[in-house]
């Protein structure tokens, strides 16, 4: 009763635990005086009996905050029982959805067959199986780290760690030769690592271009567009046997004859549906756009330059595509290469489904995610923090209270810690379907640690996202990050060994002592493990402020961003009005009775300039080993020049790759979600009253899974409302 109190005074910023403590007292005053006339007192007694006495002794405001709190539980208690998961963590109904579809143990029948907490237990004794010694010691830290949703591994670790299928990485890359053997291998190939539950990339520059000669048939080649379509139809009838949803990611260097194909080949939107494609750049092409310069095509079976074109309609022509559909992105090859840590083993060629993972042929990539969120302290004892005296010009007449927390420096580097000998364990104990990928990820264990729950850190310590601050905070949670798990890397080194191509790497050319994985870092765009952890995607700003939970039985449960409730709550603004208009523009941007020092730090992706969007990316960046992934969103009236003028920033910012969306810019399955139809009402009238969501009235596509709003992020898409995500493996 008391901690149920405590969140009703949460929820309008008014926490007062003696009052709570009364009021808890009376309660169980009035409870014990029932016991002795009635044999049971069910829950929901509990429940109204604290509604009464908060209404008997005038503590109206939070009576309704208690009975708004108290309605949406029974909501989400009966979605849950609907999905026939037990809940045995306290987790809130988008959490549960998205675990219990993606991760959960089920039978033949699709039945659910493990609650969450039993997940969690089953990947920590797992994951620290590969320990020699104080296995339970670990397994326990490994338990503590995720449900207290600290980190988070990739999805595929958690549905298929300690399971028959223990293939524990997302993501592949496999090499594609230039001959109808090996092409063919290659598909049986990765059609195996996707019916396990991996998505694959490839290069296609060594194939050798449309029409060319066949010597062995006389015959005539068909292209790389071509085995595009194969990868395609090989995903698309995995899918339709039963198996998982799987993507490809396909590269082509600039220098192929077929570039013009390559680069249109998905300009009917509904075509190659399960592949992502990138041109692969090169410095000295991106010069060459500077300069309107001419630029080789080079047939790669033979070396020679079969034509010349201008470097600017090539460049034109991959911004034009960009803009009318999101593809392709941008892979600057060299950049990546520059920073590759084993050149003596090989050169990158291609990246990851999201593009966050440079690797060599025949690698995987195992990742996980530190939820940043969950490393905030409070400085202030004061519940309410400081207060600003007010200011016309910038806080419009209204008090503004400033959040008092900073980032916890300290339980940041145990989770560091922690989540590096995790990620070193899982390429150990998995289960590789190839044993060219066994033999390539186990002599250079790449890991990837990177962060989730970036927009929501920002916003608790009242940091704007397009900020100065934040891009300076940026680089120093990466550089720390980064820091703390060579640090850790080393140490493990000492105790397990170095990776097997430690000689002759970049980093032993450099002087730094021997590290047990190759790569340390990488920011993924973390679609259903933030979910998951119930936090803001990678280092991606909030999307929308709010948006519908769809629930058993046609219910749509609204969701409002609670620390932007708060912070409405802190100024009496959280009022019916507000929040409908609120409602009905999908931005606080321009509603002038809210704060400004408010409006400033909740933005939303479209909120944002280009520019921000690539500055913020460039930030993580400069200290990331591999790469980072995140979506530069873009306005409707956004032109083609900005996407070319983009497409250069982030060269010259020495980004690894960039994906850009232009918002509504693919016509399929488009819904204003301004208007939501055919859900039932609420039986609460004040729950229905208060708890509308927040939404935009921007058209987005739809998720075919729910019905709701996809978003997308490095060309990847996930829903909100079930957690369905369309390259988050």
């Amino acid at each position: 009763v008391f901690r149920s109190i405590i969140r009703a005074q949460e929820n309008i910023n008014a926490i007062d635990e003696t009052l709570a403590i009364q009021i808890s007292d009376l309660v169980d005053s009035d409870l014990n005086k029932r016991l002795r006339k009635e044999a049971v007192i069910g829950t929901d007694d509990i429940g109204d009996t604290v509604e009464r006495i908060l209404l008997e002794e005038n503590l109206f405001h939070i009576a309704k905050a208690y009975l708004i709190a108290r309605e949406r539980q029974r909501q989400e208690a009966r979605a849950s029982k609907g999905m026939g998961i037990k809940d045995d963590l306290g987790l809130s109904y988008n959490q549960l959805i998205v675990i219990g579809n993606k991760y959960l143990q089920k039978d033949d029948h699709g039945k659910i067959i493990e609650t969450p907490k039993q997940m969690f237990v089953r990947v920590a004794k797992a994951i620290a199986n590969a320990e020699k010694k104080d296995k339970k010691v670990w397994e326990e830290k490994f338990f503590k780290l995720m449900t207290e949703f600290r980190f988070l591994p990739g999805g595929r670790t958690l549905a298929n760690a300690g399971t028959v299928n223990n293939q524990l990485a997302n993501c592949f890359v496999l090499p594609m030769p230039d001959s109808v053997d090996g092409v063919f291998q290659v598909v049986k190939e990765s059609s195996i690592l996707k019916k396990n539950g991996g998505g694959v990339g490839f290069s296609m520059g060594r194939i050798r271009p449309k029409g060319d000669l066949v010597s062995t048939t006389s015959g005539r080649a068909c292209g790389p567009v071509a085995i595009m379509h194969i990868l395609n139809k090989a995903s698309d009838m995995l899918l339709q046997a039963g198996g998982r949803r799987s993507g490809n990611m396909v590269v082509l260097p600039v220098t192929h004859p077929d570039i013009f194909e390559f680069l249109t080949c998905k300009e009917d939107e509904n075509a190659l549906n399960h592949i992502n494609f990138s041109l692969g750049l090169t410095s000295k092409f991106m010069k060459a756009v500077q300069r309107d310069e001419s630029w080789p095509l080079i047939n790669p079976r033979t070396g020679e330059e079969i034509n010349t074109v201008d470097a600017r309609s090539i460049f034109d022509l991959a911004t034009t595509m960009a803009w009318k559909n999101g593809d392709p992105g941008m892979i600057f090859l060299d950049e990546i290469n520059k920073y590759n840590p084993t050149p003596e083993v090989g050169v990158i060629e291609s990246v990851n489904l999201c593009g966050e993972q440079p690797l060599l042929p025949y690698e995987a990539c195992n990742l996980g995610s530190v939820n940043l969120a969950k490393h905030i302290v409070r400085i202030m004892n004061h519940e309410l923090g400081i207060m600003d005296k007010k200011n016309k010009e910038s806080h419009n007449s209204k008090f503004i209270i400033h959040n008092s927390f900073s980032v916890d420096w300290e339980k940041l580097r145990e989770t560091i810690q922690l989540s590096i000998r995790f990620l070193d364990n899982v390429v150990s104990i998995c289960t590789y379907p190839l044993e060219k990928v066994e033999k390539t990820v186990k002599a250079n264990r790449k890991i990837g640690l990177g962060v989730m729950g970036w927009a929501d850190m920002l916003v608790r310590l009242d940091i704007a996202y397009n900020s100065k601050e934040a891009l300076d905070l940026a680089e120093k949670i990466a550089q720390f990050i980064q820091t703390e798990g060579r640090k850790e890397s080393q140490k493990l080194a000492m105790e397990k060994g170095a990776f097997a191509n430690w000689q002759g790497s970049l980093w032993q050319k450099q002087g730094l002592k021997p590290m047990r994985n190759a790569t340390i870092t990488t920011i993924a765009p973390t679609g259903s493990i933030a979910m998951a952890a119930a936090c803001s995607y990678g280092v991606e700003p909030h999307f929308a402020l709010a948006f519908y939970k769809q629930v058993m039985g046609g219910y749509k449960l609204p969701d409002m961003n609670s620390d932007l409730l708060k912070a409405l709550q802190k100024v009496h603004l959280a009022d019916n009005g507000e929040i409908q208009s609120i409602m009905e523009a999908g931005s606080i941007q321009h509603l002038e009775q809210i704060p400004l020092a408010i409006r400033k730090v909740f933005v939303t992706a479209h909120d944002l300039s280009i520019e921000d969007h690539i500055k913020m990316q460039a930030a993580w960046q400069k200290y990331t080993d591999n790469a980072v992934s995140k979506t530069i969103n873009m306005r409707h009236d956004s032109t083609v020049a900005d996407v070319g003028n983009a497409f250069m920033m982030a060269w010259k910012l020495k980004l690894k790759g960039i994906t850009i969306y232009r918002d509504a810019s693919r016509s399929t399955q488009v819904l204003n979600v301004g208007s939501v139809n055919n859900t039932k009402k609420f039986q609460s009238n004040l729950f229905n009253k208060i708890g509308k969501t927040i939404t935009s009235k921007k058209s987005v596509n739809l998720c075919p899974q729910c019905g709701g709003a996809l978003q997308v992020h490095e060309g990847c898409k996930s829903c909100a409302s079930c957690g369905f995500a369309a390259c988050s493996l």
